[in-house]
């Protein structure tokens, strides 16, 4: 099996929070309406692991989840160039990574969190991955 990609997801708490997510056990991640964040949305596969994060509100990377399906058109734009995938919860981080955090950090100061701050999905690398789980107290659950 392929090496999974890391992925950031950008979702305001009040529109889908992670809880939600927990909740409902998968959604569809539509509505991008960025083309470099579609393109990133094609670029997913199942299996690939995204940092969840909680945008304006809370401002902190708070669980992961997985990609469960290959990219699709977005139901939500009919006959529109665009894309979604469905995710699943893996995780609730057990004590949330805020942006203030991240921006003091200095290994994650090429994190797209930064780099890319409007970008609603964005790449993540292995190493960004990590050091966020362990700044997070959080461990992954083993797979099933």
């Amino acid at each position: 099996m392929a090496k999974p990609q890391y992925w950031l997801i950008k979702s305001e708490p009040s529109v889908y929070a992670y809880a939600q997510l927990e909740k409902d056990g998968r959604t569809e991640w539509t509505g991008v309406r960025s083309f470099e964040a579609r393109n990133n949305i094609r670029a997913m596969k199942p299996g690939d692991l995204c940092l969840y994060y909680h945008s304006n509100e809370d401002k902190a990377v708070v669980g992961v989840a997985r990609v469960l399906t290959e990219p699709g058109p977005d139901p939500t734009a009919p006959g529109e160039d665009w894309a979604s995938v469905d995710v699943g919860p893996v995780v609730a981080l057990e004590e949330p990574v805020t942006l203030a955090t991240i921006k003091a950090t200095r290994e994650l100061k090429d994190f797209p969190l930064i780099t890319r701050s409007r970008l609603s999905v964005a790449p993540a690398t292995a190493e960004h991955f990590k050091h966020i789980l362990a700044m997070s107290g959080t461990k992954l659950p083993r797979a099933k």
